[in-house]
């Protein structure tokens, strides 16, 4: 039987069906949109806080869990440097890496310093890996997105498959 999203799109036979208080993946739209979330974000290494928020826009795009983008003045910028490396999505522009002072050779988030039109809002916001630091989303600790380069933040309300799962490489 075909599962249908909330904006009448059929979802992928192979999506799970979110339950009570949760969000598929699926629904979520190509091109990504942003979101304001009030929803607290944390950010941690060991015992020193990278950034506490409640104002960070969320980035949600089909098959990828979303990824939270932190305002420049709620980031400690004296635990940061900048770090080697860059990248271009597609969407958002060319992204700048950023590593923990302590650790300056292992990059732990980004930022887009000059984004295109579309995502304006999150320019000089961060994001970062929770595979590589601590992340929170009203206290519950966010999990990787499967895959080396992604950067999504799976918590209990989103459900998948997620892209960079194994056989994911054709979505």
């Amino acid at each position: 039987m075909p599962m249908w999203n909330h904006t009448g799109h059929k979802r992928p036979d192979f999506a799970i069906d979110p339950g009570p208080g949760q969000e598929s993946v699926w629904d979520y739209p190509r091109p990504p949109i942003a979101k304001r979330d009030a929803r607290t974000v944390e950010v941690r290494h060991g015992d020193a806080i990278i950034c506490t928020t409640n104002r960070s826009f969320r980035i949600m795009e089909t098959a990828s869990p979303p990824t939270f983008y932190i305002p420049p003045e709620n980031i400690d910028a004296n635990l940061l440097i900048a770090a080697q490396g860059s990248s271009v999505c597609e969407w958002k522009g060319a992204a700048q890496y950023w590593a923990l002072a302590a650790e300056p050779n292992l990059p732990v988030g980004w930022s887009y310093p000059r984004p295109r039109a579309r995502f304006d809002m999150i320019k000089d916001h961060f994001s970062f890996y929770p595979g590589r630091i601590e992340c929170l989303v009203d206290g519950e600790r966010v999990r990787p997105q499967p895959g080396r380069f992604y950067g999504g933040w799976i918590t209990n309300d989103v459900v998948g498959p997620f892209k960079g799962e194994p056989g994911s490489g054709h979505w």
